[in-house]
Order: structure tokens, then sequence, then C-alpha cells
């Protein structure tokens, strides 16, 4: 194949021939803004303090039979606003099956690609287009590429936290959770990488006893938790279970009571019998254990400094601002290659196909 592996979609942002204005805004200042959209990752300008964003975005949920698609890790009120809450597989899931003509992903660019590679007639457009991932910027596709080719004899299976470069290298896609199924479901012969997360598969390495190969990548946010730090909290809260999500690192897993995908954490806590939770992942996720179970005390894990570490900075680039300007004038958009999103759509396909038999 001849397409180009770091082509970036940051870069493909398609400006449209909208004209309508936002409160006080002339054409001049929406075309300036239009122009510096890269530099600044979304439309930089001012809104009206007194419009009603939640009622806005409803209007133009309808206006434009436009759903919006959150991940957990969203502030509150993104996710208050969302049509679809969940996960990466959750996410990916309902990306393929929805109806809708625009897609607005509130999450990071990995998520909104998937969107893309999955629905390559429909609009998808992201809140800001500078919503990165540590993890997914630790898998260079080129040096990826590199490293395949070095283990010809090996099948590849990435996380879904990577780019669409990544995935077209990849034999499947898996999230957290499905990879413990995922991985199985190759014969225990069948030599594995897996990428980019080392410490994910380094979980399913020990839960399976296989011996994939992993590429040395991580998420800066479930890297940063305090195993000191938990075990004193542990002290202090006696009755909590400390609940991780497998991207931790291994020592906070040996030590917890439970270890989920994002969506298996909160099933876990509406239906385990403990008042009391611990929680190994990023904050966002304890807004919708409160909403589901009130009654329940939730402390965030504690990271390794004084900063609130354990809120993902690229995740939390997005605002209610910014989910109603890319919905009111469809910037910035997500372009791919259509070489390229043919490629990673093969490997996502074979996933979705795969939790699907299984249940999940």
């Amino acid at each position: 194949m001849n397409f180009d592996l770091d082509l970036s979609w940051v870069e493909l942002y398609h400006c449209s021939g909208f004209e309508k204005k936002i409160h006080n805004m002339n054409t001049a200042q929406l075309e300036k803004a239009k122009l510096e959209i890269n530099q600044h990752g979304f439309l930089d300008v001012e809104l009206d303090t007194t419009l009603d964003l939640f009622a806005e975005i409803e209007r133009l949920k309808k206006e434009k039979n436009a759903i919006i698609l959150a991940h957990y890790y969203q502030e509150p009120d993104i996710q208050d606003v969302a049509d679809y809450i969940g996960d990466s597989l959750g996410l990916a899931q309902k990306a393929e099956k929805t109806k809708a003509d625009m897609i607005v992903f509130a999450g990071v660019h990995f998520m909104a690609e998937t969107a893309k590679i999955l629905n390559p007639s429909k609009k998808v457009v992201i809140p800001d287009l500078k919503a990165g991932c540590s993890l997914s910027d630790s898998c260079p596709p080129a040096l990826f590429k590199k490293f395949k080719e070095q283990h010809p004899d090996h099948v590849v299976v990435s996380y879904i936290n990577c780019s669409a470069g990544i995935k077209a290298l990849s034999d499947v896609i898996v999230t957290s959770s499905n990879a413990k199924f995922i991985v199985e479901s190759f014969p225990k012969e069948q030599k594995i990488i897996f990428a980019p997360d080392k410490n994910l598969g380094g979980y399913i390495n020990r839960t399976t006893g296989r011996d994939m190969l992993l590429w040395n990548g991580a998420c800066m946010v479930h890297e940063i938790f305090s195993l000191e730090k938990i075990t004193r909290l542990k002290v202090r809260h006696p009755s909590a279970k400390l609940i991780a999500h497998p991207e931790c690192e291994e020592p906070i897993l040996r030590i917890a009571d439970f270890i989920g995908s994002t969506t298996g954490l909160l099933k876990f806590t509406q239906t385990d019998t403990s008042q009391e939770y611990i929680v190994a992942t990023e904050t966002g996720i304890l807004h919708q254990m409160m909403k589901a179970s009130p009654q329940k005390t939730f402390i965030p894990a504690p990271p390794n400094n004084a900063c609130a570490c354990n809120n993902c900075p690229h995740m939390k680039r997005n605002t209610l601002e910014k989910i109603y300007l890319c919905m009111e004038y469809e910037l910035p958009e997500i372009l791919m290659d259509e070489q390229l999103r043919q490629a990673a759509k093969k490997p996502i396909d074979r996933m979705l196909e795969l939790s699907a038999k299984a249940g999940l």
C-alpha cells in the first residue's frame, strides 16, 4: 500500500461555506478564526455570555440530525448533553450504528478518527483538534512499522487508543473490555505483538499466560497513581475497595480489589455491596458513578505528586463552548485519506465481529 501512515487528520480540517454569524461576530472575525483553527485547535471566537448553551446544543442536534458521543472522561456538563456516554468499545459500536448525519465526538482524536473510519459518508467533528492522547503519541506509525517488520511471524493486536496509522498496521483492534477475549481467540502457539500499551499488554499476559511482545507505550494518567499514597488511603478507609483500570501499572493492579474497563468499573460499583471505593482511573468517570449510586462514596486515587494529574489534560480540553461552536460551524471536521481509512477499518471490523459473537 502506498498511503502515508503519518498522514495527520489534524491538518485536514474542512472550512465549509457557512456564513452564519455567532452573536455579534462579523464575517471577518469568523474567517480569521477558521484560518487559525490548526493553531488553536478550535474556532477561537467570543460567545455571547447570555447564550444558553444547553438549549442551543439541543437545537443544533435537531436541526442538523447530530449525535453527541462522549467518553466517560469528559467534563460533567458535556456528559449531561451527550446522547451516548461510554468507553472506547461502546463508542465504536455506537458510531458504527448511528443514523445521524453528523457525529460530534467529545473525546480525543483517535476516537473521532475511529468514528470517521466507520462512517466515511458522515460528517465527524471534534470540539478541539489538540485533544490528543499520550498513549497514542507514544507509538509513531513509522517506528512501529519497522518494529513489526522485525517480527514477521507475529500478528499485531493493537489497543484502540492508537492512531489510524497504527490501526492500518494491525490485524485486530481491542479495547480494555474485550482484549483478554480476543487475545485468547488466537491459538496459543501464535506469536503476538501487542501495542501500544505495555501495562494493558502486561496485564493480559499475566491473566492469559501468554508471552506477547509488548510495545513500550503508556498512558500518562494511568501511570501517575502513587502506590504509597493509595496504601495510606486504604488504611484511612479500610472498608473501601480499590478498583483500577488495566492501563495502571502492575503494582497498583496487584493490590486492586477489582480490575476492569471504564464501563466495567462503573457496572461493578452499581452491583457490588461495598459503599466506598478508591477509583484508579481518570476522574471523569466519577460523575456517572455518583449519578448511578448517590448513596456510595467514590474517592479518586491520588497521583504521585501534588498536581491533579489523574485528570487527563487532553480530555479536559473539550468544553461546552467548544461543543456548541463545532456543531454550529461544523468545524473542526475529521477527514482522512481513503486508502488509510480502508486499511484501518479492517482490524476494527474484526474486533466488532468478535465482540458481537462474544456478546460484549
